[in-house]
């Protein structure tokens, strides 16, 4: 007989779950393969179908079967997959407007701390959703519906740090300080977290799970995870309770206690107390121990390990969190296997007596005969016992003889079974001051007497919740950490806003005030190396880079700009080994052709690096730093077809990207349209308004419009945002000498030929700001200092130095071409 259609389903997808976090994507993919041919009507069945494609980066696959569900916009899941399958074949606007008609199956859901190791949603919530239309939307070029959405999803979750970035991306303006905060709907999840206990955070209960979610794995019905048994329960083969409760008919009672145990544990879960039930016939709820209770704890058999409650599969009984050892009563004959309590009828103690009545002579006497053996003690528990006996005969007199003569026999009892044990297996905590006889006496001025006071830790192993499952639900401590890891979100978010905007200052401030354990890992430390790279502090950079290097030599991320901040130092051997390194490690990674493009370009092999950069640009079209290179690369040859070419690819690949504008007008500017060139160095000036290099150039091209006076505000900008740029004060210099400002520019000249002493340049312009001031030797000899470090030059300073000649015959003009 074939298992009815519903049961092979669920296994399925309890398999192919199992398959999924264990991270064997083909065998859950073959498995929903399975599922759906038993249904191929069935939403869930293609979703899942579709999910397992699109783990495996089969967007095609993906787009196929999640295709006709996500049409009809009926199940979330198919819905979703083939919004990120779109994504992912670059047909944006299908996805987001599937995504959008289904926005009644995912619009105010949220499932904000409701993920964890037992808890798990298979479904997005309304955050997700929204961070995935924003993707789309800014990946179709609609920024206006992408910064909409985006928003939307930070404001469900703090935490989706993917519509944070993308809205840096995108250049919009961001506050990070009003992002990462905490928001009432935290605090509320909180509080609702911790007012069901210890509960909520370990087993999934209906109110954590969706009922009408099927993909829910559940401890019960999950094949892979059977019911657990705690070490040392041996089971069917060491003759332990799951073998007894078989023999004798009866079920293990779930409300046994020890003491001295490890909390178990199914699935990581910590299971609730009050769902611990007494006796065969479901008795009430076990409440908390007081301390009376307490002093009736029982003696335990320490070298029997805890096992777990039996679940009976007509009866089933949550899994008891804590394990108390069993006595089952026999027919005056001892045993050391531990037996059910509660044989008849009545609420008793692990040691036999009811918890109600007063014990007489005989009960006592039956009490005795019938309970389990004691532990096994130490000759220290041994003298414990023996003085603790001493001290109930003179405190708690008996009122006649035979309670005496009981307590006589008691006494010889428990030395003859302490002396038979012995110390052999004992293990564990100790557990002096749990007298076994104390347990025994129903009095209870002679049980205070005989039982001394409980112990701090066994009297903390006994009371729940545990102080460790207490402090994790304590809702102070868990708002603490959750604005402590808020604030640290705001420090990074801080940081790589600022380097968005380029404001590299302020990025570094930023990234500084993070705790130094998350500086140090790579993504903090490729974005500070990638923002001194941007302020031109090419050294730094490269320390900061080499040490992403040596403690995570596997990180690619950013490498492209580790190879460009070698190849401005043209170091070629650090630059060599580092491409041989990345290609070594990962050869389909667009980051190791790019190292390895730089280091070609920088043995002037410009072909050999056009080619690298196409195979980079291969591997990940979005990658547009490649296609800048390779445009630089056609510059260099004077390839200005294929150099405009490469640069707008990089503009189409991501349209803030500064250096593509960038490459664009200096194409221009080498043709001699600077009117056009102008237009693109001040699109890359606005994405990048603090880049030195880009305000020079618009300076000069409009000086070559002749524009003087336009072009020096430029520079006086370029001066005040970078006073070190020796190229923005020589350029500042060389326009004032021309606007007749001659001592201005011989001050800027002084300052760079301090900082720059080599730079013939330098010295040519100062030999002509002395010739007009009318220093002839001080002109003369910084004129022949620029033609011995130049010599290409000598023409130029050679007819200046002739003018300086004229000058002095009364021939030279004050007039002069620049």
């Amino acid at each position: 007989m074939s298992p009815p259609p519903s049961a092979v389903s669920t296994q399925l997808r309890q398999l192919i779950h199992y398959h999924l976090d264990n991270g064997f994507t083909e065998n859950a993919l073959f498995l929903a393969g399975r599922l759906h041919a038993l249904d191929i009507r069935n939403a869930d069945a293609a979703h899942l179908l579709a999910l397992c494609n699109l783990r495996l980066g089969r967007y095609k696959a993906a787009f196929e079967h999640s295709k006709t569900k996500a049409a009809q916009a009926q199940h979330l899941g198919c819905v979703y997959v083939f919004a990120q399958a779109c994504l992912g074949l670059e047909r944006f606007e299908l996805g987001a407007t599937a995504l959008e008609k289904a926005r009644g199956l995912w619009h105010g859901r949220n499932h904000w701390n409701k993920h964890s190791e037992t808890s798990r949603r298979h479904v997005p919530d309304a955050a997700a959703c929204y961070c995935l239309l924003g993707k789309l939307w800014a990946a179709y070029g609609d920024t206006k519906k992408a910064i909409e959405y985006y928003v939307e999803s930070l404001k469900l979750n703090s935490f989706m740090w993917d519509a944070f970035t993308g809205l840096c991306d995108i250049g919009a303006v961001v506050r990070p300080q009003n992002v990462f905060t905490i928001t009432p709907a935290m605090v509320e999840s909180i509080a609702q977290t911790t007012q069901n206990g210890h509960t909520a955070q370990s087993a999934p209960t209906h109110e954590s799970l969706e009922s009408n979610n099927p993909f829910v794995s559940k401890v019960d019905d999950d094949p892979f995870n059977p019911p657990p048994r705690q070490r040392g329960d041996g089971g069917l083969s060491m003759g332990g309770t799951t073998l007894l409760s078989k023999l004798n008919g009866r079920h293990a009672p779930p409300n046994t206690r020890n003491i001295n145990v490890e909390t178990p544990v199914a699935n990581g879960q910590d299971l609730d107390d009050d769902e611990i039930m007494m006796g065969e016939g479901g008795g009430p709820v076990m409440t908390e121990r007081g301390p009376a209770e307490i002093l009736h704890a029982p003696g335990r058999k320490i070298r029997m390990q805890p096992f777990a409650a039996v679940e009976d599969p007509p009866r089933m009984r949550p899994i008891t969190s804590r394990v108390r050892t069993k006595t089952n009563p026999s027919d005056g004959e001892q045993t050391d296997i531990p037996r059910p309590v509660n044989q008849n009828g009545h609420k008793r103690t692990v040691s036999g007596h009811s918890t109600h009545t007063q014990p007489t002579q005989a009960s006592q006497q039956h009490a005795v005969d019938l309970t389990a053996a004691p532990p096994r003690r130490s000759a220290r528990l041994f003298n414990s016992i023996t003085s603790s006996i001493a001290t109930a005969r003179t405190t708690s007199r008996p009122t006649a003889a035979a309670p005496g003569r009981d307590l006589e026999t008691r006494e010889r009892r428990e030395l003859r079974k302490v002396r038979a044990t012995g110390t052999k297996g004992r293990t564990g905590t100790s557990t002096v001051g749990r007298v076994v006889s104390g347990n025994r006496k129903p009095n209870p001025d002679a049980t205070e007497t005989l039982e001394p006071k409980p112990r701090p830790l066994s009297a903390a192993a006994i009371a729940p919740p545990p102080p460790r499952l207490a402090s994790q639900t304590d809702p102070a401590r868990e708002e603490e950490a959750l604005r402590w890891l808020l604030d640290l979100l705001h420090r990074i978010g801080s940081g790589y806003r600022y380097l968005s905007r380029y404001e590299t200052t302020k990025a570094l401030e930023a990234f500084a005030s993070v705790p130094t354990a998350q500086r140090d890992t790579p993504w903090v430390l490729a974005h500070i190396g990638k923002a001194q790279y941007e302020r031109t502090q090419y050294a730094e950079a490269e320390k900061v880079f080499k040490k992403i290097r040596e403690k995570t030599p596997s990180y690619l991320d950013h490498m492209e700009v580790y190879s460009n901040t070698l190849w401005q130092l043209k170091d070629d051997i650090a630059l060599g080994h580092l491409a041989h390194t990345l290609m070594d490690q990962d050869r389909l990674s667009p980051q190791a052709w790019c190292a390895l493009g730089n280091a070609s370009s920088l043995e002037r092999q410009h072909d050999d690096a056009v080619k690298c950069f196409s195979r980079a640009t291969q591997l990940d079209p979005k990658f547009a730093y490649a296609f800048t290179l390779q445009g630089h690369e056609h510059v260099a040859n004077e390839e200005f077809d294929k150099a405009m070419q490469a640069y707008r690819r990089a503009i189409s690949a991501d349209n803030r990207h500064y250096n593509g504008w960038y490459g664009l007008g200096n194409v221009y500017e080498r043709m001699g349209k600077y009117d056009v060139a102008e237009k693109h160095y001040k699109a890359a000036a606005q994405i990048n308004p603090n880049n030195v290099t880009l305000i020079v150039k618009i300076g000069l091209v409009l000086d070559r419009m002749r524009r003087p006076d336009v072009a020096l505000t430029h520079f006086h900008a370029a001066v005040a945002l970078d006073p070190g740029s020796i190229m923005a004060r020589f350029r500042r210099a060389q326009t004032l000498l021309k606007l007749g400002d001659t001592q201005a520019s011989l001050k800027d000249l002084l300052l760079l030929k301090d900082r720059a002493p080599d730079d013939a340049n330098i010295h040519f312009l100062l030999g002509r700001c002395y010739k007009k001031t009318g220093e002839r030797a001080a002109a003369i000899r910084h004129l022949t200092i620029a033609m011995n470090l130049d010599p290409k030059s000598h023409g130029v300073v050679k007819e200046v130095l002739e003018s300086i000649d004229l000058e002095e015959e009364g021939g030279w003009s004050s007039e002069e071409e620049h």
